[in-house]
């Protein structure tokens, strides 16, 4: 007899700790669906801010790149002379 009464104690306290549960979830669901739109408005703020520091970092990268390329043109054009050179009269 013992262990029928074990059984039937058990599916009390199961079904009171699947009660308790279902009253926690309901409680979380409520306030997750209000920390979600807190959220969500933080990691638009986030992704935009993300993205300024992108483009921030990007515009000084493609100055140096045309000074890089203006130094090589420089670098590689021939020297012109305004005055002539005779090397032999």
């Amino acid at each position: 007899m013992g262990k029928q009464s074990d059984k039937v104690i058990k599916r009390s306290r199961r079904k009171r700790y699947l009660k308790r549960k279902k009253k926690l979830n309901k409680q979380n669901a409520v306030v997750k669906k209000s920390a979600k739109a807190s959220k969500a408005a933080d990691s638009t703020a986030q992704a935009q801010k993300a993205a300024a520091k992108k483009a921030a970092k990007k515009a000084p990268a493609k100055k140096a790149a045309a000074k890089k390329a203006a130094l090589r043109i420089r670098r590689k054009a021939p020297v012109r002379l305004s005055i002539p050179i005779q090397l032999y009269p």
